[in-house]
């Protein structure tokens, strides 16, 4: 629950854990994706090349690449059949270890999704509005313990990078999943390699910059997802949320069909929303800067 995360000790870290590099389809080195991300002051990052016969099944190893205060989480993107519109799962395994098995035969997405998940992973359901992920298809990862809000090579590339509604829709069927904000950076864009990085990131709540704290944080919703506003703080006070965030424009909390509450205004950095409506129910923050760049919580059930 995202509330936790800010009354947890700790401090919070930046981090991507969905990128790729020449190992696989990225045009970058691995050593050169985590001197780009940790230049860019990011905490750590998860480097998830895509785990495919043709590029003899990579679990990429960034440990040599770690530095103090810049580490790394491995993982990969898998892949098997198939979606309701016949095309390949890609699904987000965090926190892999080095002799995860390739692809055995005749396994399915979900299959290896819950393999990834026995062997430790956080599991994530990848940039659903991108390739015409259902609801049917997502039920079937229930090992999932998140789904892509935004993902930021998506957004750039087709303008198809929101996840958003397919969340609620989610969470509306009964499903208790996080939400996330990713980069899946290629670093291959004509005219500017960078394009498609450092979009959209999450920031982790830890007592320790180490794989094994972030892993446990993530998987525990210690953590939100942010395109650049921060959110500072979240607590209930009385039948309130109080917030306290970098200077934003809307503070929204949005929850099942059309039910929200916002407070809206011009540099604002403290919110007190309303909780009445959301008694029993499930509700999730969004924040909006000038600029129009979203930070999103993990949902929360009051």
């Amino acid at each position: 629950m995202s509330l936790e995360a800010f009354a947890a000790p700790g401090s919070f870290c930046k981090g991507n854990i969905h990128t790729h590099s020449d190992i696989s389809d990225g045009a970058l080195s691995p050593e050169e994706v985590c001197n780009r991300y940790r230049r860019k002051g990011y905490d750590f990052l998860c480097l998830s090349d895509h785990f495919l016969e043709k590029y003899r099944y990579p679990l990429t190893d960034t440990t040599p690449y770690r530095t103090q205060g810049f580490t790394t989480i491995l993982g990969a993107e898998l892949h098997a059949p198939a979606i309701n519109g016949g095309q390949d799962w890609h699904i987000l395994a965090v926190g892999l270890p080095l002799e995860f098995a390739p692809k055995r035969d005749g396994e399915t997405g979900p299959e290896m999704a819950d393999r990834a998940a026995s062997a430790g992973a956080f599991v994530v359901i990848a940039h659903p509005e991108w390739y015409g992920l259902t609801l049917e298809d997502a039920g079937k990862i229930a090992c999932a313990h998140a789904v892509e809000v935004y993902n930021h090579t998506s957004q750039v590339t087709c303008s198809r990078g929101g996840g958003g509604y397919f969340l609620d829709a989610m969470l509306m069927a009964g499903r208790r999943i996080d939400a996330l904000a990713v980069d899946d950076a290629h670093f291959k864009l004509p005219g500017d390699d960078e394009r498609d990085a450092f979009g959209g990131w999450v920031m982790v709540k830890t007592q320790a910059n180490e794989p094994e704290a972030l892993l446990a944080a993530l998987k525990a919703g210690h953590y939100y997802s942010t395109q650049g506003p921060d959110i500072l703080d979240m607590a209930i006070e009385g039948e309130e949320l109080a917030v306290r965030t970098s200077p934003a424009n809307q503070v929204i909390l949005a929850g099942r069909n059309s039910l929200t509450v916002n407070h809206s205004g011009f540099g604002i950095t403290e919110a007190r929303l309303p909780l009445s409506s959301f008694k029993g129910k499930w509700g999730r923050l969004m924040v909006l800067d000038a600029e129009g760049r979203c930070a999103w919580s993990n949902p929360m059930w009051f």
